[in-house]
């Protein structure tokens, strides 16, 4: 019995570096083909739903590429599930109001008529220094040069200069 497991940390043989080499590419490939198939919608940087739904597709890569007891197979069924359950949902969610209300948030008012929403802004955790940082690459010198300021769904911030 080794009563030292450290050097299988760094080195466990050949066949898992094998493993990798083999199953790696073949599951990129899987993916690349899966999201291409799916649509652009399925990575897209529009709410929390669907950067849940990023994280998790990459989550899921790294298990079918890492896992040993993990089939290739069974990894990619996994995947597939995950856009399939993707594509459902925001299916679901256009055509429907009350699934689109659960899935999505709604922009947030953080600056109204060049006048800071404190509330707002502390509840969405949103700072003074990132409103003026909006308001610069608006290409706004002052708070008061702006109409509005919104939280997008996404997590941006968008500026609306008034109109001259």
């Amino acid at each position: 019995m080794d009563s030292n497991p450290f050097p299988h940390a760094l080195f466990d043989g050949w066949s898992g570096v094998v493993r990798i080499l083999i199953i790696a590419p073949a599951a990129y490939a899987a993916l690349v083909l899966i999201l291409r198939l799916s649509g652009k919608r399925t990575l897209s940087k529009l709410n929390a739903f669907d950067l849940i739904v990023t994280i998790a597709i990459g989550s899921t890569l790294a298990s079918i590429i890492t896992t040993k007891t993990l089939a290739l197979v069974e990894g990619l069924t996994a995947l597939l599930l995950l856009v399939l359950m993707q594509l459902v949902v925001t299916a679901a969610s256009v055509r429907f109001k009350p699934v689109d209300a659960l899935v999505k948030a709604e922009p947030t008012l953080l600056l109204r008529g060049g006048r800071p929403l404190p509330e707002a802004m502390r509840r969405q955790r949103v700072t003074q220094g990132e409103i003026e940082a909006t308001a610069r690459a608006a290409g706004v010198e002052r708070l008061d040069q702006l109409e509005a300021v919104f939280l997008e769904t996404d997590g941006s911030l968008t500026a609306l200069p008034k109109s001259a």
